[in-house]
Order: structure tokens, then C-alpha cells, then sequence
């Protein structure tokens, strides 16, 4: 018995599209490897200095750069025991947009005000 896929080309490469977009998206979807991000938007930071403004285990940040790294959203450099991360090209955008690329989509991290409803 044969099966044939389909899906055309374009509705595939779609859905590999979307597919990239909800993994990533899942990845900072935890509350603390979006606070190493926004952090990150500041700029390139030793692990101890993130360790110190999230207050995180050692541990569970050690767990959370590793999945950042692995997804292509941060970079690592060593320079003999302390270790600096940084936003991966492509994921950094202009810092007045205070948002990242997801390649998607943009992340953005403003707050946009809640305006009163009338009735």
C-alpha cells in the first residue's frame, strides 16, 4: 500500500513554520528563562550576575541557559571559570523595540498601558 503526503510544498513549509514558532515559543513560556532574556536585551551578562538579579539555585539557571542555548536563543563564551551569555545573532534587535526575533515573530517586552473602558 502506497501513501502519498498531500500537503502541498507551500502548506508544508507552513507548517514547519508554525511548528518552529510553537517550540520556540514553549521554550519562553517559563517565567525565568524569560527573565534571562529580557536581561540578556541589556546586554552580555557572567552567569553570576544573572545568578544575582533572578536569585535562581545555581542549578536550576544552569538547566535554564542550557535549553536557551540549545534552542539558538543565547550564546556562550568562557573566559577561564566565569562564563558570559549573550543574545544569539539573529534573536537581538534593535534595542529601542525592547523586543526579540523569534524569527516568527517579534517578542516584545513593553508594557503597553490598560486604557479605562468607558461605558
Amino acid at each position: 500500500m502506497w501513501l502519498f503526503d498531500t500537503v502541498s510544498p507551500m502548506k508544508r513549509k507552513s507548517t514547519t513554520m508554525e511548528s518552529l514558532c510553537s517550540r520556540k515559543l514553549k521554550v519562553l513560556a517559563d517565567q525565568s528563562r524569560l527573565a534571562v532574556m529580557e536581561l540578556l536585551m541589556e546586554g552580555p551578562k557572567h552567569v553570576w550576575e544573572l545568578n544575582a538579579m533572578l536569585k535562581l539555585d545555581q542549578s536550576l539557571l544552569s538547566h535554564h541557559l542550557k535549553i536557551l542555548r540549545r534552542e539558538g536563543f543565547v550564546k556562550s563564551s568562557r573566559s577561564g571559570k566565569a562564563v558570559l551569555y549573550q543574545l544569539a545573532p539573529g534573536i537581538e534587535v534593535p534595542r529601542s523595540l525592547k523586543a526579540i526575533n523569534l524569527g516568527c515573530c517579534l517578542l516584545s517586552f513593553e508594557q503597553k498601558s490598560r486604557r479605562k473602558r468607558t461605558a
